[in-house]
């Protein structure tokens, strides 16, 4: 009977796992044109097979909350992302400007090279001029064995004092043209160096922030960390599906153009690939760095950060969003993911996190830009 009592218990035990696991294989889904709503990462029964993640233990008097701390790591990295757009576009402006510098470079060369050409051409009219004993006109009639020469040489020495002018301003303006590339070139050494410093300031911050959320997280126990993820998935959650509740997709029926499937292919491709800050690619992106990339790859160069991206971009609304478009993120704009359709979006969240698919309103959206409108 004790044999028969202890069967019937595991029975028991077996059927409630099973029917836990047949909740979750028959929960809801993304269906083919079914909004995107991202797991919530629920915790799961205790059962035989599966132990749960046990709940956090209320903090103690004068300590944080395990969801005080999240919510903090998450501000720093967030911060974070924002001194990453700063120290994105200040090393894209640098690159632009050294580039310019080596236009300058190769303009005053050739410009050098010019002025020799026109010294010379110069030295030779005024040898010239020395042969023909520089007499005045009248002289040179008075003493010319034949008038009709001196008349066809007087004005040939007319062409040739009009060419000399010409010579001589031509040789001016390309003087001048070398001080204005001088001028140019000192202003734009001047942006460089201040572009350089605010990379170093940006870069400075960017790792600050990241090491004050990696010492955060580094405190907490192995149960804590996997319960932070946890809480991450909820908020996550949360916020996705009271984005929804909204209907803020539901008549969103736009069809995503060639360079947009081409941008949304490559993206999706790129899922699993660690965030790096600062980084396009291939092996590793931050967020601006996979929508630019993404996008480059479709064939339309884009500005590189999620902040040049909204001011330059045209906006769209959110109704008329389709596959492809950028969704910006915080008011300070400081993230950016890809819409692919369904309520979902691709993107490179931060430090520790891979590319991957989420919500499109598991953040707080500012604004809907689009590449190839």
């Amino acid at each position: 009977m004790g044999t028969a009592k202890r069967a019937s218990r595991r029975h028991g035990a077996s059927a409630l796992t099973l029917l836990c696991a047949m909740a979750i294989l028959t929960a809801p889904a993304i269906a083919s044109g079914s909004a995107y709503a991202a797991p919530a990462a629920p915790t799961p029964p205790p059962g035989p097979s599966s132990p749960a993640v046990p709940p956090a233990a209320p903090p103690a008097p004068g300590t944080k909350s395990l969801e005080q701390v999240r919510k903090e790591i998450e501000d720093l990295y967030r911060q974070a992302g924002s001194a990453t757009d700063a120290y994105n576009l200040a090393e894209s402006e640098a690159k632009a400007q050294s580039e310019r510098i080596v236009e300058i470079a190769k303009l005053v060369v050739a410009g050098q090279d010019r002025i020799s050409g026109l010294k010379a051409r110069a030295g030779a009219a005024a040898r010239a001029q020395y042969r023909s004993g520089g007499l005045p006109p009248g002289a040179q009639l008075a003493l010319s064995d034949s008038p009709s020469q001196f008349l066809d040489g007087a004005n040939r020495l007319r062409q040739g004092e009009k060419a000399t002018t010409d010579l001589l301003s031509e040789l001016n303006r390309t003087q001048a043209d070398l001080e204005r590339y001088a001028k140019d070139a000192g202003a734009i050494w001047q942006k460089l160096e201040e572009n350089r410093v605010k990379q170093e300031a940006a870069k400075k911050e960017v790792e600050g922030k990241i090491k004050a959320a990696e010492e955060l997280e580094n405190r907490l126990e192995a149960e804590e960390k996997a319960r932070l993820l946890q809480l991450e998935q909820e908020a996550q959650y949360k916020a996705q599906t009271q984005w929804l509740s909204t209907g803020a997709v539901k008549d969103a029926k736009g069809s995503a153009t060639d360079a947009g499937k081409r941008a949304v292919q490559f993206a999706t491709a790129q899922m699993g690939k660690p965030y790096q800050w600062g980084a396009t690619g291939p092996a590793s992106y931050d967020c601006s760095g996979l929508t630019s990339q993404a996008w480059l790859a479709a064939g339309r160069p884009i500005p590189r950060t999620s902040q040049e991206q909204l001011r330059l971009l045209p906006k769209v609304a959110m109704k008329d969003i389709r596959p492809g478009d950028l969704i910006i993120y915080w008011d300070d704009a400081s993230h950016v993911g890809m819409y692919v359709g369904d309520g979902a979006m691709v993107h490179s969240p931060r430090p520790g996190r891979n590319v991957t698919m989420a919500g499109a309103g598991s953040m707080p959206i500012k604004a809907v830009v689009r590449p190839d409108a």
